[in-house]
């Protein structure tokens, strides 16, 4: 049964059911918060239920053995040991975690480059500003046509005076994956600390961690992994653990009964919150394993490749990237000719009830698509006609 097949096509439609989504809307904006299946969904309020039973008896007096049970589960997913990583509620979380550690001082420089989210943007200006350090935005042009353009086109901002190289694994804006390997073992070479935003990563692409070499790595679990609401997570190679400073102050500080790992009670212990989100990760690696995850992301891969070139032919632009999955997976942004970004994307969905996000980027405007398994061919092809319409009448 090979992806696109008749077979494949019926098994991703039946894939809907298991999920809340609104049958009314053509819900092709996985990356922006994900999607959770009912069962995993059904674990989620399980433990919110198992909590309130007895609140005392769950969070004092069982949460550790709770959350090292789950975090082992997500280390073997991906390839790390159990107490490497903890979990937090979002990948920007874990960013702040690493960038408010950084020993920044006036004059130093942290890289990183015009594709990044937002929000980190946003976190390294307002940290480099306070230091007096600079935050370097290196310009990586489109189309790329080489993994080579890119180590370079980052690589000619590095300086003396570079202290962090700070990358998305998949970009946000543009939903390109980035050659992430040959830029952190550069960066190791030259005692430059690395810190790799895999928001978009874990459950979308296979991970190894420690082989990947990069001294710190935060993902989201709660998009492509699909698992509920504010569960991510942050991993830290041994040897720079110490350099963490807890985002929050608490217990761990100084705790009464010291767990086998000193990063694990600095940064796990907040003070009282939900953990049913981190709790539920290990039933949405269950999810993805008995419904052959590898074979559904195979699949959307090649809806995504379709309609990649069906965009194409509508917009007479060419694609950000080489057709490869060396460069996407389930997610691809494709540049439209000048519209307005915000209108587009609201008669998108007003007009057509299709949920995908247009993003300003670069002064142009870029649809990205993101292919779960719930979608079908059917629906990217109300996305194609829909293109086809907007556009035509532009």
């Amino acid at each position: 049964m090979g992806p696109g097949t008749k077979e494949e096509q019926t098994k991703r439609g039946n894939l809907r059911d298991l999920f809340l989504l609104g049958e009314d809307i053509v819900f092709l904006n996985h990356g922006s918060f994900g999607a959770c299946p009912k069962p995993v969904f059904g674990a989620y309020q399980r433990w919110q239920r198992e909590l309130e039973r007895e609140p005392v008896e769950f969070l004092a007096r069982r949460h550790n053995a709770l959350l090292a049970e789950a975090r082992s589960a997500l280390a073997q997913y991906v390839g790390a040991e159990r107490d490497d990583l903890v979990f937090v509620t979002n990948a920007t979380t874990g960013m702040n975690i690493v960038a408010r550690s950084m020993p920044l001082e006036t004059g130093d420089e942290v890289v990183s480059t015009d594709h990044e989210y937002g929000a980190v943007d946003r976190m390294w200006r307002f940290l480099c500003q306070k230091a007096g350090a600079r935050y370097v935005r290196a310009a990586v042009p489109v189309p790329i046509s080489s993994a080579e353009e890119v180590v370079e086109a980052v690589w000619s901002r590095v300086t003396p005076r570079t202290r962090v190289l700070s990358l998305s694994h998949i970009t946000s804006p543009t939903a390109i994956l980035f050659p992430i390997v040959e830029l952190v073992r550069r960066a190791r070479e030259e005692g430059i600390t690395t810190v790799v935003d895999g928001a978009h990563a874990p459950g979308q692409i296979p991970l190894d961690l420690p082989a990947l070499g990069a001294d710190f790595y935060t993902g989201n679990c709660h998009k492509w992994m699909m698992a509920p609401k504010g569960a991510g997570f942050l991993y830290a190679r041994r040897n720079r653990q110490g350099l963490l400073e807890p985002l929050v102050a608490s217990w761990g500080l100084e705790p009464e009964k010291p767990g086998p790992s000193r990063f694990v009670d600095l940064h796990e212990w907040q003070g009282t919150r939900d953990l049913a989100a981190f709790l539920s990760v290990p039933e949405s690696i269950r999810f993805m394993r008995e419904h052959d995850w590898d074979l559904v992301r195979e699949g959307c891969h090649d809806l995504v490749r379709r309609a990649r070139v069906a965009v194409s032919e509508i917009t007479g632009l060419p694609p950000l990237t080489p057709d490869s999955a060396d460069w996407y997976v389930q997610m691809a942004a494709f540049p439209l000719p000048a519209v307005s970004a915000e209108a587009f994307q609201r008669r998108l969905f007003d007009e057509f009830r299709i949920e995908i996000p247009v993003i300003p980027w670069d002064a142009r405007a870029l649809l990205r698509l993101s292919v779960q398994g719930y979608n079908t061919q059917e629906d990217v092809d109300r996305l194609v006609a829909a293109l086809a319409s907007l556009l035509g009448t532009a």
